[in-house]
């Protein structure tokens, strides 16, 4: 692990462990019998100090296995010199099980628990329990503490992960409803202009050229009507240019129906394991209402990202229809279904089906969804074509 990492109750425990580590080996020069004993504690020192300033030994399992293998040969040589190194095995605990893979590492630890019995037995101690329970009790210590702290680092990581991918998401979302907004308060202005301004002036149009027919061919007054008739033409076109360049990005490049045939590709941001969707036209196209364009695309987008997200399908087909008083959207798909009387909106969503209606009836026009558990589902929406359409 790289000491740059560690936060600072790691680099607490870790110094902790150096000195234990370093107080141990000098309780056992101390107390050794012979030179050979304090040399043995010496090199044992020498070996520990060496690997902890390797940075092959923190970053490479290999490396740290040979380092643990020299280590563990330096204090099996001061175990045979001197009874005093018995106490080492506590922090050879945790370096093994620190530094190994776990199906290394916990053999290693039973191995390090049974050497440091048989050589307290092997200095001429009397057989008591202690002499086993010391060792053993020390190992399951250091196995508890150790695999505990990893399931709590691992836990600890996990929310880490979580809460970054919350803020994200939440990024993401504040985005979106930004954009969202934007769109819908464009939409708002667009059907604004279009059911105040443009009609206003389309009304002014047909009365002025209504006066203009009543009036006599030298009436001092006809150019002046002629004018305003010219004047309130030239606004009502500036005010449709309005309501175009407010329309949704997706409408300002072709039709309604191009738009919906793009919304059916996958280039559209679709997964790559989402449904098969294909788009058809009936009847004789005709010129929509920029609001009505604007309500049949978000419907048909809302109503495909329902089938994207929950109904597990495998196709579905957009079929947009012109008849001679209405125009139609349907959005069918095969997947699992569901229950339309049971969706009510909650904090998870539920929320797209009342705004699909909502659009719809706002234009006088009405919403239907068919479902079932098992059998699909098919969402339709007619609109009333407005006079002269």
């Amino acid at each position: 692990m790289d000491p740059r990492s560690l936060t600072p109750a790691l680099r607490a425990l870790r110094l902790c462990l150096h000195l234990l580590m370093a107080g141990l080996l000098v309780l056992a020069a101390v107390r050794a019998d012979s030179t050979a004993g304090t040399v043995a504690a010496v090199v044992m020192g020498a070996v520990y100090a060496a690997g902890s300033y390797l940075p092959s030994v923190r970053s490479s399992q290999r490396a740290a296995a040979v380092w643990l293998a020299v280590l563990g040969a330096s204090w099996l040589g001061l175990l045979w010199l001197t009874p005093e190194a018995l106490w080492l095995a506590f922090p050879l605990y945790f370096l093994q099980l620190h530094l190994l893979p776990t199906r290394w590492s916990l053999p290693a630890v039973a191995l390090t628990a049974g050497a440091a019995i048989l050589s307290y037995v092997g200095h001429g101690a009397a057989l008591n329990p202690g002499v086993f329970i010391g060792p053993l009790l020390g190992a399951a210590v250091a196995v508890a503490t150790v695999l505990g702290y990893q399931a709590l680092y691992r836990e600890s990581e996990r929310r880490r992960r979580l809460i970054e991918e919350l803020i994200e998401t939440r990024a993401e979302l504040a985005a979106a409803e930004r954009h969202a907004g934007t769109l819908a308060e464009r939409e708002r202005l667009a059907r604004e202009i279009h059911d105040t301004l443009a009609q206003g002036l389309s009304s002014i149009q047909l009365l002025l050229r209504a006066a203009e027919r009543v009036l006599p061919p030298d009436s001092p007054a006809a150019g002046h009507i002629g004018r305003a008739r010219e004047a309130a033409q030239d606004n009502l076109a500036e005010a449709r240019r309005f309501v175009r360049a407010l329309s949704p990005p997706d409408l300002e490049h072709g039709s309604l129906a191009a738009a919906l045939e793009r919304l059916c590709e996958p280039v559209t941001g679709l997964p790559a394991a989402g449904p098969r969707v294909r788009f058809s036209v009936s009847g004789t196209p005709a010129e929509l209402p920029t609001p009505y364009e604007v309500a049949l695309l978000r419907i048909a987008q809302s109503a495909l990202a329902n089938t994207v997200r929950h109904a597990s399908a495998s196709r579905a087909e957009i079929t947009l229809s012109f008849m001679d008083a209405s125009v139609t959207l349907d959005v069918v798909d095969d997947g699992r279904g569901f229950d339309p009387a049971s969706v009510r909106p909650s904090s998870d969503g539920g929320f797209g089906l009342p705004a699909m209606r909502s659009r719809a009836e706002s234009l006088g026009g009405t919403f239907t969804v068919e479902s079932a558990p098992g059998q699909g589902t098919a969402v339709a929406v007619s609109l009333p074509l407005p006079a002269g359409a």
